[in-house]
Order: structure tokens, then sequence, then C-alpha cells
């Protein structure tokens, strides 16, 4: 899931279709987000979900399914599922989200300035592999002549 499709908590609760579902079973959830059933549980024994039971059923409510798709978004870009966890667990402390946007924010700078990093770390490497591989490149044409 691309960091531009992300929504926070109030606007995640509608289906694609633009429906307001208000529970959501295992396999549901596995079909929207293509993940497998064992992650879903997965990420319930980690305490990021918390799905009601019915008999044997997993049934997720509309913040189960929101925390899902920040966990997910959370994990393309690079961050723990302890980072994730530490940011989602910020939206129940019932100050209107501010704390949990500006600890959002900061890990967003924080994470950007790492892959700025590693960018560069690449690049360095990339061209110093381009300039050993002209270099014996070179010397394969010389040999052959």
């Amino acid at each position: 899931m691309a960091l531009s499709e992300t929504t926070f908590p109030e606007e995640i609760t509608e289906t694609q279709a633009g429906s307001r579902k208000e529970r959501f079973t295992i396999h549901e959830l596995v079909e929207e987000f293509d993940v497998t059933s064992r992650t879903l549980r997965f990420y319930e024994e980690k305490g990021l979900l918390t799905p009601t039971r019915r008999g044997q059923d997993r049934i997720y409510s509309r913040r189960d399914r929101a925390r899902l798709k920040l966990v997910l978004m959370g994990k393309s870009v690079g961050f723990s599922l302890e980072d994730v966890r530490a940011m989602l667990d910020l939206y129940d402390l019932g100050d209107g989200q501010a704390t949990q946007l500006r600890v959002a924010l900061e890990r967003f700078e924080e994470k950007l300035a790492e892959l700025d990093r590693k960018r560069r770390d690449l690049d360095h490497a990339y061209a110093e592999l381009s300039h050993a591989r002209d270099l014996v490149r070179g010397r394969l044409a010389r040999q052959q002549k």
C-alpha cells in the first residue's frame, strides 16, 4: 500500500464501495488487504488488532480495519511493528489526536532522513560499482585486441 493512499483513522472506516460497514470477518480483511489469516492472527497476538469472538469466528471492527491499514502502511515504509504500535496507541489519549499526529510527524521525518541516508549510500555504491564495471570492461576490451 503506497503512503499516498494512506488515510488517518477517521477517513479509513469507509470501504472502497463507500459503505460504512461496522464489522468485518477475517476473510473480508484477508481479501481486501491481500494478507493471510495468519498475518491477522499474528497482529492480534501482538495487540495491534483486537477482534471480538463469535464462537470460533473473529469479528473485526472498523477500528481494527483502520489499524490494519495503518500497520500495513507503516511496514511498507520501513517502520517496525513496535514503532507502529506506539503511534497507534497514542490515538486513545483523548486529546483529539494531537499527540498522535505530532509523534507521527516526528517519526515520519526521522524515517525520511533515514531513507535519504540510505539513498545516498546506495547512490554511492552504485557509482562505485559502475566505475569498477567500466574498468573491467575496458581491460577486457584491451585484452581482446
